[in-house]
């Protein structure tokens, strides 16, 4: 190697760019994690939301903020905004020169869950407050991308008859319970519920909906029984 001066020349020809480039990212790399270069001046929401406080997120981002735009952690930023009531999912992008959009998707409430929390409309249970009127589901732990899909099943074969559920109970044994917009109570059980609940959609016009019904059970071959009427079927 020693005496082959090209093979030296090249070595160190090598060695000198990489240092050279080591350098330069040492270089860049300290000025990029400098304070006073592209500093971050401003936050925005890209919407407005309905039912997050947006003080509150900016809060958070006042918090969380270290660096400048290039060095400023969004995935963690992100993290912590996700943890405010109503927010389902964060992005956070940079923008140039000096500014942070967040970009929020709130929860969309579907019903309440076990009296306690919210149903959003993919299923998901979260933890908020809610003037709305909404219908309940009672459901076990888990279970709640289940009882909303049941629940939009039901519903739209109820909307011939003009009705909807208002409280949809799945039991620990996967039985199913509806009770009405007009206050019917029906028992589907934990088999075949579209297609009773079929049977009851074909008869309701007919008969029961000139009863006094309180409940219908549905859970029988070949037909029902209404309770709270002095008809039975």
């Amino acid at each position: 190697m020693w005496d082959n001066p090209a093979l030296l020349r090249n070595t160190s020809t090598g060695l000198f760019a990489v240092s050279l480039m080591l350098v330069l990212y040492g270089a860049v790399y300290y000025l990029a994690h400098l304070p006073s270069v592209l500093p971050l001046h401003s936050v925005r929401l890209s919407v407005a939301p309905k039912q997050v406080d947006a003080l509150d997120v900016l809060q958070v981002v006042r918090d969380e903020v270290q660096g400048n735009l290039l060095t400023v952690d969004i995935e963690r930023i992100g993290t912590e905004i996700e943890k405010l009531p109503w927010v389902r999912r964060v992005q956070i992008r940079r923008e140039f020169p000096d500014s942070l959009v967040v970009e929020l998707e709130e929860h969309q409430a579907l019903a309440r869950w076990n009296n306690d929390d919210l149903v959003n409309r993919q299923g998901e249970v979260f933890s908020g407050i809610s003037d709305q009127v909404l219908p309940c589901f009672v459901g076990q732990p888990g279970e709640s991308r289940l009882v909303a899909q049941q629940y939009a099943q039901f519903n739209g074969q109820l909307a011939r008859v003009h009705l909807r559920v208002t409280q949809l109970t799945q039991s620990p044994r996967h039985a199913w319970q509806l009770l009405l917009s007009n206050g019917m109570v029906l028992e589907l059980g934990s088999e075949q519920m579209q297609e009773r609940l079929a049977r009851f959609v074909a008869v309701y016009p007919y008969s029961l909906a000139t009863m006094q019904a309180k409940t219908v059970d549905l859970r029988y071959r070949n037909g029902f029984a209404v309770g709270g009427s002095s008809k039975q079927s």
